[in-house]
This record gives structure tokens, sequence and C-alpha cells, in this order.
């Protein structure tokens, strides 16, 4: 959930829109970090090898409980 986790070293963007700067990011060791709101930007974010994590707005504790084998697999 955002605001619980040190982020300060890491890319963190509000979308996968520039795909070149993440690719940057992560060939420099920076760790990428995406701000999602939905289970289905969530899944697109995790999705993308060089995302390390996903950042959850504070009051959406509802998309901590998601099962991630299910949204990807089916």
């Amino acid at each position: 959930m955002e605001g619980g986790l040190d982020v300060n070293e890491a890319l963190v963007v509000d979308d996968l829109g520039d795909a070149d700067r993440l690719r940057k990011a992560f060939e420099a060791g920076t760790p990428v970090v995406v701000r999602a709101a939905s289970a289905e930007e969530i899944k697109a974010a995790l999705a993308r090898p060089e995302v390390s994590c996903v950042l959850i707005p504070p009051g959406r504790a509802d998309l901590l409980a998601l099962d991630l084998t299910e949204l990807t697999y089916g």
C-alpha cells in the first residue's frame, strides 16, 4: 500500500506508457514501482519484467486480497 514502503531509490510511475524509461531504469539496476488502482492495472504492471512492485492507494485494502495466480491464469 502506498506510504508503507520506502521507494526513495526507485523509479515510481503512474502508468506503463513509457516503456523505454522502464527498460533504462531496469537496466541501470533501479527498482521500478508502478501505482495501480484496479485489478487490471495490477495485472498489467506485474506482467512487465521491469516492474519490481506495485503500489495501491490507501483505502484500497481490497486489492491486497487479490489472488494473483487466478487473475493471471484464470
